[in-house]
């Protein structure tokens, strides 16, 4: 968040400082309120373009095996554009590559999500799934593993079918 907001600084900055050296270059002929109006312009659209472009920026230094199963698109009344052009603001990614099942219970799956937010820290949970019944438990607190594999105190919740992340985790 701080270098964005010395990234945002640099960029009036710069935006000002062209409108200068154009001005200078043609003979001080543009008004004096050109170079602030640039500077603002330039901070806004550095801002604007580091909205749209965090989730593909973060999708990418996701390590091998985290995959993106879901992703939530804003739109705001504060920022009319977003009305045409919604912004991903938050998504969630499953850990495949360290999923986990049991033998003795083939239909369930214990995966890793993790909750990626524009300002937020990411956060990790490990969740529980059904793929037969279309359930999933969060697995962190009370649920405790029996010496078959299954899970007691697990508070299921049921799942749509057609769920992205449910099918992400139930792909074999």
């Amino acid at each position: 968040m701080f270098v964005e907001l010395i990234a945002t600084i640099v960029a009036g900055i710069g935006c000002a400082g062209i409108v200068m050296l154009i001005n200078r270059t043609i003979g001080n002929r543009l008004p004096k309120w050109l170079t602030p109006v640039a500077a603002g312009l330039g901070m806004i659209a550095l801002t604007i373009s580091n909205e749209y472009t965090w989730f593909d920026r973060t999708k990418q230094t996701l390590p091998k095996g985290i995959q993106v199963a879901t992703k939530v698109e804003e739109q705001s009344f504060f920022r009319p554009w977003t009305k045409l052009w919604p912004y991903t603001k938050r998504f969630v990614a499953v850990d495949t590559a360290t999923k986990r099942t049991n033998k003795a219970l083939p239909d369930q799956r214990l995966a890793d999500l993790y909750f990626f937010g524009r300002w937020s820290p990411v956060n990790q949970a490990p969740v529980l799934f059904d793929c037969a019944n279309s359930k999933s438990a969060l697995l962190i607190d009370g649920a405790v593993f029996s010496d078959d594999g299954s899970v007691a105190n697990a508070d299921w919740q049921a799942m749509p079918t057609d769920d992205p992340i449910l099918k992400l985790v139930c792909k074999t």
